[in-house]
């Protein structure tokens, strides 16, 4: 199901929405102000992320990459990563399983 999510702030910098919802995938479009940081996290979900414009520093465990509209990354889940807007810019983030924490009462579409 396609989504227009309102937009939340997330840290200094940051915002994000929801704009799609399956039963097991979902997908986050974030926004990053030139120097903002997505602080250093983990969760279990497996993660695909395409920079949608911009460039980012992501650390993933222990590596780090640098990375430019149209390149993709994934993170595997449980490893902390975390990324730093180098210009501004927008990523789409892609998740499975559904990140129950960021739905905030939207549905996940029927089968």
């Amino acid at each position: 199901m396609q989504l227009n999510g309102e937009w939340e702030m997330v840290g200094s910098g940051v915002k994000r929405r929801l704009v799609a919802l399956g039963k097991r995938m979902m997908a986050v479009q974030v926004r990053f102000d030139k120097g903002a940081l997505g602080a250093p996290h983990t969760h279990p979900h497996e993660q695909l992320t395409q920079v949608l414009s911009g460039r980012f520093r992501f650390q993933v465990g222990p590596e780090v990459y640098e990375l430019a509209s149209g390149d993709l990354l994934c993170i595997p889940g449980g490893l902390e990563h975390s990324a730093q807007a180098l210009e501004a810019g927008e990523l789409l983030d892609i998740f499975s399983p559904l990140r129950e924490d960021l739905l905030d009462g939207a549905t996940a579409s029927p089968e």
